[in-house]
C-alpha cells in the first residue's frame, strides 16, 4: 500500500534531515547543579537548545526560573553574537516561572538563530554578571553519556 505525501509532509521531512542533534553536550561550566542541556539541534533555519530543571529541594515549593530577554549564543573564540529569539516553557525576566515543589522536573527550550555549519563548540550566555545565571561556556557539539541531575540534600 502507498501513501501519498503532501508537500506540508514533504516539507517537514526535509527539514528534519537538514538538522544535526547533539545529546547531552558537555560543557567547560555549569552554572548549577540543577540544570542541565538535553540537546542542541542546530537547523539551517535555527539552533534550539533543550534545557532540563530540577526544583532545589532548598526551597519549599520549588522555587523559580526566568531567563533573560537579552541571552545570546556565541561560537567559542568568537564575539559574534546570536541573540534570543524565542523562550519556550520558561518565562522571560522579569516575569518567574513558579514550581509547585521541590524537586520537580521541568523542560524549556531556547531558539536562536542558526549556527555556522563548522562550528564545533559555544557558549550559551544568559548574562555575563554576577548573581546565578544560566551561562555555560565551551559546550561541545558532539554527543555524549546523558548528563545526570541528581538532587542533593541541602541541609
Amino acid at each position: 500500500m502507498k501513501t501519498k505525501m503532501n508537500e506540508e509532509t514533504l516539507q517537514k521531512t526535509k527539514v528534519i534531515k537538514r538538522a544535526r542533534t547533539f545529546k547531552s553536550p558537555l560543557s567547560e561550566s555549569t552554572p548549577c547543579k540543577y540544570l542541565g542541556i538535553d540537546k542542541i539541534i542546530m537547523h539551517e533555519e535555527y539552533t534550539q537548545i533543550d534545557f532540563v530543571y530540577i526544583a532545589p529541594k532548598k526551597y519549599i515549593n520549588g522555587g523559580w526560573i526566568q531567563i533573560d530577554a537579552n541571552s545570546y549564543i556565541q561560537t567559542a573564540n568568537s564575539d559574534t553574537r546570536y541573540p534570543l529569539l524565542e523562550a519556550r516553557n520558561i518565562s522571560i525576566a522579569p516575569t518567574k516561572l513558579h514550581f509547585n515543589s521541590a524537586g520537580q522536573v521541568h523542560h524549556y527550550n531556547l531558539i536562536f538563530p542558526a549556527l555556522p555549519k563548522n562550528v564545533k563548540q559555544i557558549d550559551i550566555i544568559e548574562k555575563l554578571a554576577e548573581g546565578s545565571y544560566f551561562n555555560f561556556f565551551n559546550v561541545a557539539l558532539q554527543h555524549n553519556a546523558p548528563t545526570v541531575i541528581r538532587m542533593i540534600s541541602e541541609n
